[in-house]
């Protein structure tokens, strides 16, 4: 007769064995649900500028637009400081779990590695990229007081007189002051660079005639290109922008093929989740598409631009290595 106690140990082991086996089953099956309940609370998008300039108006806007399609509040947290390097840090070492987004803009992503020595991140290897936001498109003004009243004759004027045009931006290595310098490159002509701390101290020094010339985006400064308060000479798009028809673009005034914009998308800590990435680019996609949110960005002196995710990151290494060669035949530095 079989001894009872081993047959009971041995059943015990089998049951005990089938029990571990279904637990596992069970846990496996419920692993993409629980996976799939992202968001479970609110996101923290960075801005790494003030609030109420332009980028933080695209940044609420959006924000607004897809907490409906998330279904949880997406909050704005302004991180401003060291050309977008304040913020840029921040998010770079954040926790990869698809809480934490960025605005990362020309200079985070294009114009910051060439012109710092050391950046505490590193655009390609501590960012997945989400997907494209907008476009500030850049528009030639000039004072009321300076001589020439259209680009021909304003290049006509710096070429007669090297130097001495002085011309503002919101500070060095800004898409501002690099696409003055692709300009007076591609118009052969030599002109003074005044860096200020900021778009604003720079538009009141052009508004009052303390500086000549000024590459401006429309979101710092539309309604006083509208009001004629400064002279529109040209855009920088490769077609005449909506809200000033009357404006020619560089390249009618005589400068060919001339483009530049300043740019922001959004991008979050490399290592988050590809099915957030997809799912906060789907989002981004419908926001920016919508009319409402259209109008808004139009308000400002803006254009909603989206992309895929692929598309993003190879918009932005194109845009490094275009301003990275710039910056470096011009010695261009910062630190």
């Amino acid at each position: 007769m079989r001894p009872l106690r081993p047959f009971l140990g041995r059943r015990y082991a089998h049951l005990m064995l089938a029990a571990l086996a279904a637990a596992g089953a069970m846990f496996t099956a419920s692993a993409p649900a629980h996976a799939e309940a992202w968001p479970a609370q609110p996101l923290r998008w960075v801005v790494p500028y003030p609030a109420g300039g332009g980028t933080d108006v695209v940044a609420r806007t959006v924000a607004q637009a897809i907490t409906p399609g998330l279904g949880k509040q997406v909050v704005i947290d302004n991180r401003p400081g060291a050309a977008t390097i304040v913020g840029a840090d921040a998010v770079a070492h954040a926790k990869p779990d698809g809480y934490t987004v960025l605005t990362a803009d020309t200079a985070t992503l294009a114009a910051n590695p060439s012109l710092y020595k050391k950046l505490p991140y590193n655009p390609e290897k501590d960012f997945v990229y989400i997907g494209q936001l907008a476009r500030f498109p850049l528009v030639l003004v000039a004072n009321p007081r300076f001589p020439a009243r259209t680009l021909k004759e304003a290049i006509e004027y710096a070429q007669k007189n090297p130097g001495k045009v002085n011309f503002a931006s919101p500070g060095a290595g800004s898409p501002h002051h690099l696409a003055m310098e692709l300009f007076m490159d591609q118009a052969r002509v030599k002109m003074t660079h005044v860096p200020y701390k900021g778009a604003a101290p720079a538009v009141q020094d052009l508004l009052a005639g303390q500086v000549d010339l000024m590459f401006l985006d429309l979101a710092s400064g539309q309604q006083n290109v509208s009001t004629g308060k400064l002279r529109a000479l040209g855009v920088a798009t490769p077609r005449r922008l909506a809200v000033l028809p009357d404006v020619p673009t560089v390249a009618e005034g005589g400068v060919s093929n001339f483009e530049a914009y300043a740019w922001q998308g959004m991008v979050a800590p490399a290592g988050t989740p590809k099915a957030v990435v997809t799912r906060l680019n789907a989002e981004l996609v419908k926001a920016l598409k919508t009319p409402e949110v259209q109008k808004k960005l139009e308000g400002v002196g803006v254009e909603a631009v989206s992309s895929t995710p692929e598309e993003f990151a190879a918009y932005a290494r194109a845009e490094a290595e275009r301003w990275g060669k710039l910056i470096k035949a011009k010695g261009i530095t910062v630190d």
